[in-house]
């Protein structure tokens, strides 16, 4: 059964997708998608040569992956991402 996620939710799920170091496990835990549905989605929403480039891109990163993860590494974004506005 699909997930019905709000465009808001729809547009976090993307950036968390595109982040380097934010694991398919965290989207999992905050939006109820695996990867699986998390590749759905961004094959539905991003242009075909934008969707390409992310898959090369998280296609084999360790950082997507906890188990793949570097058990050091504890955050799900770099200290410096999210800026004070």
């Amino acid at each position: 059964m699909p997930v019905l996620l709000t465009k808001e939710e729809n547009s976090r799920v993307i950036e968390m997708a595109w982040e380097d170091r934010t694991p398919f496990e965290a989207i999992k835990q905050q939006f109820d998608l695996n990867e699986s549905q998390v590749i759905l989605l961004m094959r539905s929403s991003l242009k075909r040569g934008s969707f390409r480039l992310w898959r090369e891109r998280v296609s084999g990163r360790a950082t997507k992956h906890l188990k793949l993860r570097n058990p050091d590494i504890s955050r799900g974004y770099c200290p410096t991402q999210y800026k004070q506005r």
